[in-house]
């Protein structure tokens, strides 16, 4: 056991194996102790009454057990902090995607062949969800109502998203009309969650939804999901299309917000809206103040709607967030802001 350590965590694995790495991964933080480790729910149940963890790590995939059902238990009934780890397949993107929209604090791949340090993440996201606050629920969202009839203006618009994006995206997306602005967005996932993401986000809005794939135009009505570990840019001036491309990580991250909204400045000259949502570290914080430096309205979400108030706080800190609004009134700024009808009135 660590001395010193004060974040509290019990690791739900089927795998023995899997349950020795993770605990051998977080022991090595001397912040963090693992006080307990369960093969499956029932064991998990026992011991998260029995010791009141700070954190949950929990694999979804475990057989005979219904995942999905003991995190919205745990989310009702003992609301704590859970860790998804899970394979980085497609049908464990679909249940993770569901996972975080029911609650969880984030999700880390188990490590493979393809991504083999895939836990040197993990302690840093225990202790980031150990201080985070759980936001309740918000209530089904409503397609928002813009004053007046909705025109897009053409301003491209850029968001930036990390930890809790999942659920911020919903939020925000799901508010906007069928003709919404052209829209591009960085949000940090792995490669497999991003496609199933994207259906996901397209059945739950007005507007068009789609992966983005190289050489997509931009126009209004879309909004295009950049695709895990490929950075997103734009080319062209007025008809400008997307660029994907894999190069070296900015801030540790590909995609990198920063990346997204440099090129958004370089096509846009900053007629443009750039938006910065909840999130670990301080990715997008220098692009967004650039967008801002250039004309470019800038939005950050608050401290309190925040799941990790990080990305957010680094932009705001350094100048970069013009607005600072709860989650629930981003979407009407933007509309508000993009609104060809109503611009020239917006407060």
């Amino acid at each position: 056991m660590n001395s010193h350590a004060n974040i509290r965590v019990i690791v739900v694995d089927d795998s023995a194996t899997m349950r020795k790495v993770i605990a051998m991964t977080l022991s090595a933080d001397p912040d963090i102790e693992v006080v307990g480790m369960a093969a499956d729910p029932h064991e998990a149940r026992q011991l998260i009454k029995q010791l009141a963890p700070d954190v949950i790590t929990l694999d979804i995939e475990m057989p005979n057990m219904d995942g999905l059902a003991f995190l919205e238990k745990i989310m009702r009934l003992r609301p704590t902090p859970v860790i998804m780890v899970s394979t980085l397949t497609q049908a464990g993107a679909e249940v993770n995607l569901r996972a975080l929209e029911i609650g969880a604090f984030d999700c880390v791949a188990k490590p493979s062949s393809y991504a083999p340090d895939s836990f040197l993440s993990l302690p840093e996201k225990v202790k980031a969800a150990a201080r985070s606050r759980r936001q309740p629920r918000l209530a089904a969202t409503r397609p928002a109502q813009p004053a007046g009839r909705y025109v897009s203006d053409g301003r491209i618009l850029g968001i930036g998203s990390s930890t809790g994006g999942v659920e911020a995206l919903i939020t925000i997306l799901s508010k906007f009309p069928a003709n919404c602005p052209p829209t591009i967005i960085s949000q940090h996932m792995p490669p497999s969650f991003t496609k199933s993401f994207a259906a996901r986000l397209n059945k739950l809005c007005a507007a068009e939804v789609s992966e983005a794939q190289e050489g997509d135009r931009l126009r209004p009505g879309h909004i295009h999901l950049c695709p895990g570990e490929m950075h997103l840019e734009l080319s062209g001036g007025q008809a400008p299309v997307i660029r994907l491309s894999g190069a070296e990580r900015v801030n540790g991250h590909r995609p990198s917000v920063d990346v997204m909204f440099q090129s958004l400045l370089r096509c846009s000259g900053g007629n443009a809206i750039g938006v910065i949502l909840t999130g670990l570290g301080r990715d997008g914080a220098e692009g967004l103040l650039a967008l801002r430096q250039a004309g470019a309205e800038t939005i950050g979400q608050d401290e309190g709607s925040c799941v990790v108030y990080g990305m957010p706080r680094a932009a705001f800190e350094i100048g970069a967030v013009a607005r600072q609004l709860p989650l629930e009134r981003i979407a009407e700024r933007i509309l508000a802001s993009s609104n060809a009808q109503t611009r020239e009135h917006a407060v």
